[in-house]
């Protein structure tokens, strides 16, 4: 086992083209460290409908130049077979460590497989990219980023031409072409030949964010804004800029680029702890909203001030019911989607407007699929405002939106806080919290599963399960995934691991009827406290 071990890495020491990966790797191999080379030669990264990801490293269970040019020809080979051979490959990439170096991998392995290929001009959000797919009439796109992942983490994400993320069965099928690659000899990889585009994209990129708000609408809320030392700010600033908004005051600790993410110890604005720059920025300035991007800008995240005076996070669901009110109260036509997971509020706008309404699995490479569709979103700060430009999440138009419905309020005197009320008396409080398990060992999360599956809760909460689904079936809406869904009287949970996070993921919604504004403090009241008893129950039932 020993002599395996040993034999693999140094094969693949000898074709590693990275001097860095292939130091770190012959350290551990002069240090007899069996533990660490088990770790990153037990096994390869498995590429699935998130594409790649993982901690950056040397051998096939880390993020490294071999595994992505592994992946650039695998997806050559695949485009290859379904008649693409020719056509144009753009390639975007974040600021991460080792991020350039992926997009140029790709775009000389593209361009040695006969692909016209072409890289972003530096690195740029990723809606940027998924925008340029349609915008150039390319074949397909690659992202290199981790998104929101622990700064240790690097990852790779493949479009199609239609702009949208790949969905099964075309990952298994670029999976099985990366496992045919042999060596990476074989795999040529031109020094030049592929095209580094000029500002020209971005420019249409940004020209195309005026489509998403209403001509002459007020402009006048002023916000802070943190990047999350990612990619968001200067696209950021140059859309409000020109939408004529006032200029958003940074969060200067987070405002630039920085690998290393030193201010925070997950650049999520969801985690705990990851907004509290930004909320002391806020207290100085002042302003009507708070906005914040994850690193490569994708997503959005707000925060209002709460009935304290202070600032808090606006939940994924809240921003999510507030862009499909005003677009509902702009006239907005077509189809509002949401995934499985994310608040049942969007439904009950959608309905009493008169629009269809779709759910879809998790994840916006189904969201974007969905014909007709005028607006989707996903609870984890995901939200699509403007499908015929980018059939993806945008993180910087949804904070124009957003920003435009901050606006219009105001010069009514209200906030947004006031427009979530008005949702809560016409359609109920919907009550939404996550209960969300990160772990070392995977092993722990399909052991949960495997006991929620044997032995479903009959009630959480003290409310009476009324359905549970196993996911893996399908439904007659879905196609089948790892998930469990309970449907209890007023209330609904999901269960399902992470797919890009090592995490155990509990989706929890409770709807309180509400008669008046008067009645809200104890509805609310009412929803915390049966939010948090069905956590404790769901924890219980499945050991975590």
């Amino acid at each position: 086992m020993h002599d395996d071990l040993t034999t693999r890495a140094r094969t693949w020491l000898a074709e590693d083209p990275d001097p860095e990966t292939r130091a770190e790797l012959a350290a551990l191999l002069d240090a007899g460290d069996v533990t660490e080379l088990t770790a990153r030669f037990g096994g390869t990264l498995q590429f699935g409908t998130a594409g790649l990801r993982g901690e950056l490293g040397a051998g096939p269970m880390r993020m490294n130049r071999t595994v992505v040019i592994r992946a650039a020809a695998g997806l050559a080979a695949y485009l290859g077979k379904q008649g693409h051979t020719g056509g144009l490959v753009v390639i975007g990439y974040d600021a991460r460590h080792k991020s350039a170096d992926f997009a140029r991998d790709t775009a000389a392995v593209m361009t040695g497989a006969g692909f016209r290929a072409a890289v972003l001009p530096r690195p740029l959000p990723t809606p940027v990219l998924a925008f340029a797919i349609r915008h150039l009439g390319a074949v397909a796109g690659v992202e290199v980023t981790a998104s929101h992942n622990p700064p240790r983490d690097n990852g790779y994400k493949v479009y199609l031409g239609d702009g949208s993320q790949i969905v099964p069965p075309a990952d298994a099928e670029i999976a099985a072409e990366i496992a045919a690659v042999g060596s990476l000899d074989d795999v040529p990889r031109p020094d030049a030949g592929w095209e580094t585009l000029d500002d020209s994209v971005l420019a249409a990129y940004l020209a195309r964010t005026d489509a998403v708000l209403a001509e002459g609408s007020p402009r006048s809320a002023r916000t802070v804004y943190t990047a999350m030392h990612g990619v968001g700010k200067d696209v950021l600033l140059a859309a409000f800029a020109r939408a004529g908004f006032p200029e958003p005051v940074l969060v200067a600790e987070q405002a630039e680029p920085d690998p290393d993410f030193p201010t925070v110890a997950f650049p999520n604005p969801e985690e705990p702890g990851a907004m509290d720059l930004a909320f002391a920025t806020a207290r100085e300035a002042e302003p009507d909203l708070v906005i914040a991007n994850d690193p490569d800008a994708d997503r959005c995240a707000a925060a209002v001030r709460d009935t304290g005076g202070d600032w808090r996070m606006l939940r994924g669901d809240e921003v999510g019911a507030l862009l499909a009110a005003h677009l509902v109260r702009r006239g907005a036509t077509g189809t509002f989607a949401e995934s499985i997971v994310s608040s049942s509020l969007l439904a009950r706008i959608a309905e009493r407007a008169g629009l269809p309404h779709e759910e879809t699995l998790t994840g916006f490479k189904w969201i974007a699929r969905v014909e007709g569709l005028r607006y989707g979103y996903e609870e984890a700060l995901g939200y699509c405002v403007d499908p015929d430009g980018v059939r993806d999440k945008d993180g910087i138009t949804a904070a124009l939106l957003l920003t435009e419905l901050a606006s219009v309020l105001k010069e009514e005197g209200r906030t947004l806080p006031d427009l979530l009320d008005d949702l809560a008396v016409t359609h109920g409080l919907h009550a939404t919290d996550q209960l969300s398990v990160r772990v070392e060992d995977l092993s722990l999360i399909a052991d949960a599963m495997r006991r929620l599956r044997e032995n479903p809760p009959a009630e959480l909460a003290g409310l009476p399960v009324t359905e549970a689904e196993d996911l893996t079936r399908g439904t007659d809406a879905l196609p089948p995934t790892d998930g469990l869904r309970y449907t209890l009287r007023g209330a609904r949970v999901i269960v399902r691991p992470s797919g890009t996070e090592p995490k155990l993921k509990c989706y929890l919604e409770v709807v309180v009827p509400v008669t008046a504004r008067e009645a809200l403090p104890a509805a609310r009241a009412e929803a915390t406290a049966l939010l948090a008893a069905i956590k404790r129950d769901l924890k219980a039932a499945a050991g975590i």
